[in-house]
């Protein structure tokens, strides 16, 4: 198949998936809706079709200008997006009829809300696709990217609390109307820093150390880099009171070293540093000290200010849903304080059980998957560790996520990728999404071309039949 067969034919594939995403969307709103008594909120279905308009957007836009990216990657996240934007909207009702109750004035709608910013989210997403055509000229801006990278990290912390705490957590950044997660930009421009001075100075990390057990663990003067980080994510939780940060920024660093070296020593070395970093935390800092109480004995704290009231009532839904769950529509996820946000896995565990919740969980599994593979079939070592680490974020952040929601680690502040409520978040992951399908269309147009310059194998070779050499005394 040529290269533009091979084109239409993911696009096909893709488009196809999108219908089937997009009608499980659809079914998902008219559930809400069927199940739900008539409030000021919007219909379900007007929200699932200018939904549906988006994605085909964002699927020209593939079309046009990343004809061989990964056909997957696009239908999975708008399942993604289309069922955290029918919670919200199921949130809506549930929100509009407390208000009801008590005689007081129904709430904004979230659900537009997020729509909108779907739609600036898509537009990005569009952009980015169209501008940045080849992926490799991104680690110019290594240094640049890096800086900023940190800047908007710690920006948090260093503001007053007024302008960035949320919840205990001091990740947001108030801009008049407007609220913001710098955290989740610095992620991106972060992974692209590493990508970059990975690339640039790989042999400061495979450089040859002592032999300890059979591993060469790296030499002193080369553990700069991940010191840095170290302390970063150490700044993270002193000053920004937030371990799931820390503990994603660190984790992906760790990550994209060992995917750079192959060498277990880089990732026992940051271990350590971690842990090192997680005990002086928790001996020095009361707020840590408080969330690690709360995830050892939720119920135990629950009347406590800051303690384990919404974990207890996260995994109270979770019991209530149990295998299959209540219904959409059918529970009582308002019960839980930022059921949109943080604790919107929790949402979904209630209402669809642990099998709808389960299946969230693989979709995401799913597309870490299709990242990776990404990852492997780009033929440019940069493009390899941006997608590697950028799938790798991913799969963190959702294990952050749901575990601090089912008390398996502490509690994080943090939201799950294109299923919660949030601008700053989904614009983020649209644009990691965008940086993904870029190197995935990359990587097969070089593959592609690798082929089609390569020599056909004997069994395919076309036969030529050639006439009897002529005899006699001059044929040598």
């Amino acid at each position: 198949m040529d290269i533009s067969g091979t084109a239409r034919h993911r696009r096909t594939v893709e488009l196809r998936l999108l219908a089937f995403a997009l009608l499980l969307v659809l079914a998902a709103m008219v559930l809400v809706d069927l199940s739900q008594p008539s409030l000021p909120v919007w219909h379900g279905w007007t929200l699932a079709l200018v939904f549906a308009s988006l994605c085909g957007a964002a699927h020209v836009a593939i079309r046009r200008w990343a004809p061989l990216a990964d056909p997957v990657l696009l239908p999975g996240v708008a399942v993604l997006n289309g069922l955290g934007l029918t919670m919200i909207h199921r949130l809506d009702f549930a929100y509009a009829l407390a208000a009801q109750q008590e005689g007081s004035p129904a709430p904004a709608p979230d659900a537009p809300r997020q729509l909108l910013w779907t739609a600036v989210s898509v537009a990005l997403f569009a952009a980015v696709v169209a501008l940045v055509h080849d992926h490799r000229k991104l680690s110019r801006y290594t240094y640049l990217a890096g800086l900023l990278g940190l800047v908007l990290l710690v920006l948090p912390g260093l503001l007053p609390a007024s302008l960035s705490e949320v919840n205990g957590a001091k990740l947001w950044l108030r801009l008049g109307p407007l609220s913001i997660q710098p955290v989740e930009l610095s992620k991106i421009l972060v992974i692209v820093f590493a990508a970059g001075f990975l690339v640039a100075k790989r042999h400061l990390f495979t450089s040859a150390g002592k032999q300890v057990l059979g591993m060469e663990l790296p030499r002193a003067r080369d553990l700069g880099p991940l010191l840095v980080m170290w302390l970063a994510s150490v700044c993270v939780v002193t000053f920004e009171k937030e371990l799931g940060a820390a503990l994603l920024f660190f984790g992906v660093a760790l990550a994209m070293i060992y995917i750079a070296t192959e060498r277990v020593s880089w990732v026992l070395a940051g271990l350590c540093l971690f842990v090192v970093g997680c005990v002086a935390a928790y001996t020095m800092f009361t707020h840590i000290q408080q969330r690690v109480s709360t995830w050892l004995d939720p119920v135990g704290t629950y009347d406590q200010p800051g303690g384990g009231y919404q974990v207890s009532q996260s995994l109270f839904g979770l019991g209530t849903g149990g295998l299959t769950g209540t219904g959409l529509g059918q529970g009582r996820p308002d019960l839980v304080p930022f059921a949109g946000t943080d604790f919107i896995s929790g949402a979904f565990g209630e209402e669809l059980g642990f099998t709808g919740l389960a299946a969230i969980v693989v979709l995401y599994l799913l597309l870490t998957t299709r990242g990776l593979r990404a990852a492997l079939a780009a033929r440019d070592n940069f493009g390899k560790l941006l997608a590697g680490g950028l799938s790798f974020s991913l799969a963190l952040q959702v294990f952050v996520v749901v575990g601090g929601v089912t008390a398996l680690i502490p509690l994080a502040g943090m939201t799950l990728p294109w299923l919660s409520y949030g601008g700053s978040s989904l614009l983020t992951n649209y644009l990691a999404l965008a940086l993904l399908l870029r190197v995935s269309d990359a990587g097969a147009a070089v593959d592609h071309r690798t082929r089609a310059a390569a020599p056909a194998p004997l069994a395919e070779a076309a036969t030529v039949l050639v006439g009897r050499l002529p005899q006699g005394p001059d044929v040598t």
